[in-house]
């Protein structure tokens, strides 16, 4: 064996692994990608759930999107506010305010829903809502309870409660929009997490009609509107809305509402004390009237006589 031929050829290919690395480096020194210094910083202040409530690919689309300046600091909800302003001091900008937003779902009715058939299939909502062209309730607009928001929380937020209809643990939520975007009936909204007060319906048909397939739907009779002093609630397409901005949290609506369709709702002892107190203020406003009106009759005798 000759090892002179063996020894150049190792020699040989030591020299071109030296070259092909000296090649490889400057390839990589010369096409080098610069990755901005921050994008790992605001990457760290994310959720990390990759949930997409965001609406970009997972976590990383987001800080780039962010850094890009394509989305805004507070684009990942489950981050919090404190994260966002952590955010906001990286890129160099004032931290964000206001309050924090929370899921709500517009629906109280589950069990007080009246049911055209008991549905028996893939526990989803959307694939419910393809049975029978999705008449499972006879209202329209209700919750149908199979729990499609709940499979797309991945924060424990949103159950089925007693009832059959979701509900929101407000504590938990990050509002990612995960389980909006799961609900073929779009009845969850993002409600202030520091207002106590909501309309649990959405049921727009008029109210004859609405009171027939739930029991706790809001049938429109205005008599919320009639009470808020403030101007915070008001009937729009036959069901009521709540301005955020005026609501005080008094809870006056929710005692009128006939119906309990109004977040928190009142015990029996409170609506009769609500509706002692209507009917007192409507004799002391009727007699003030009589004597108004006495006062104004008696003036206009003295005139004449």
């Amino acid at each position: 064996m000759d090892f002179n031929i063996i020894i150049f050829a190792v020699a040989v290919l030591g020299a071109l692994a030296v070259i092909f690395g000296l090649v490889l480096a400057i390839a990589a020194k010369v096409f080098e990608v610069k990755v901005d210094e921050r994008l790992p910083l605001i990457q760290e202040c994310l959720a990390g759930a990759n949930c997409g409530g965001c609406g970009y690919p997972g976590c990383a689309g987001c800080a780039e999107a962010i850094l890009a300046g394509k989305a805004p600091v507070t684009a990942c909800a489950p981050a919090g506010p404190e994260n966002a302003a952590k955010i906001a001091a990286i890129m160099g900008m004032e931290a964000p305010s206001g309050e924090k937003m929370v899921a709500h779902v517009l629906c109280n009715g589950g069990t007080n829903a009246k049911k055209n058939f008991e549905y028996r299939g893939v526990n989803d909502c959307l694939a419910a809502t393809k049975v029978c062209g999705g008449s499972v309730l006879d209202c329209k607009y209700g919750c149908l309870g199979f729990g499609s928001c709940v499979a797309a929380c991945q924060f424990d937020a949103i159950h089925i409660g007693e009832n059959g209809a979701a509900v929101v643990d407000k504590d938990a939520c990050t509002n990612c929009g995960a389980c909006r975007e799961a609900c073929p009936r779009h009845l969850i909204v993002e409600v202030p997490y520091s207002k106590k007060v909501f309309v649990n319906c959405s049921n727009k048909d008029k109210g004859a009609a609405a009171a027939k397939v739930c029991a706790v739907s809001c049938i429109g009779c205005g008599l919320c509107e009639r009470t808020c002093k403030f101007d915070a609630i008001h009937v729009v397409n036959n069901v009521a809305v709540i301005d955020y901005d005026k609501c005080k949290g008094c809870t006056m609506c929710a005692k009128a509402c006939p119906k309990n369709a109004i977040e928190p709702i009142p015990t029996a002892e409170e609506k009769e004390k609500f509706k002692a107190a209507q009917k007192a203020a409507a004799e002391r406003k009727a007699a003030a009237a009589k004597a108004a009106a006495e006062k104004a009759a008696a003036e206009a005798a003295q005139k004449t006589e």
